[in-house]
């Protein structure tokens, strides 16, 4: 029997690549192309990439929302390039933020969906926590953004491009790490999954629990 991936999904898992790399690349990039004077070109590469994921989604209120940002982007590239080029680590922070925030009104919270695929029946305790959880990650997107947004409109290229493209994902594993290895103190009786199982986990239903999030 055949294990070969099917060749339809080739070029959307291609696709899904070349946007991750653009994205976790973007603060490199706007910064070199601050420093040659082509800062326009990041941000047009991204409205590029919208434009093209609008008119390949079939979700209506997708395309118009990936339309509408990529319009104010390219608006941005001609009246305020700087701050627009320097504005999307921001917009992705307060993406998140809205994203697990969401969850904490409507329920059940972001983290106990994911801890939900790990356990048939959640230990005593879990629930409470995992809402905990959800906040303190909702808490740390608010900040990041706040500092995304003072670097972006006061602070040198390069300090702005080492915490948006280097900063950041250190403090993001730090809080992972640290979180992992409290789990294990507050529920020592627990049998708590590896972090490898843990992020397959996440990376294999996070579409799904996106649609359930949203509604779809």
């Amino acid at each position: 029997m055949s294990i070969a991936p099917n060749i339809n999904t080739v070029p959307t898992i291609l696709r899904k690549a070349f946007t991750s790399i653009i994205v976790v690349l973007y603060p490199y990039l706007v910064y070199q192309g601050i420093q040659v004077g082509i800062v326009w070109l990041a941000p047009t590469v991204l409205a590029s990439l919208l434009l093209y994921q609008a008119y390949a989604t079939q979700a209506l209120q997708t395309k118009i929302i990936k339309a509408i940002c990529a319009l104010v982007l390219l608006l941005g590239v001609l009246f305020f390039q700087n701050i627009t080029a320097k504005l999307l680590p921001t917009l992705i922070q307060l993406f998140l933020l809205q994203f697990f925030a969401s969850t904490l009104k409507q329920g059940p919270p972001l983290i106990e969906r994911f801890v939900r695929l790990e356990f048939d029946e959640l230990p005593e305790g879990i629930v409470e926590y995992c809402r905990q959880l959800t906040l303190l990650w909702s808490g740390f997107f608010a900040i990041n953004a706040v500092i995304c947004s003072v670097l972006a409109i006061w602070a040198s290229p390069e300090l702005w491009a080492i915490y948006t493209g280097i900063m950041i994902f250190v403090l993001t594993a730090l809080l992972m790490l640290a979180e992992y290895i409290y789990r294990h103190y507050r529920f020592p009786d627990m049998l708590i999954p590896d972090i490898k199982t843990t992020a397959r986990n996440m990376l294999m239903y996070s579409r799904q629990i996106w649609q359930d999030v949203q509604g779809k």
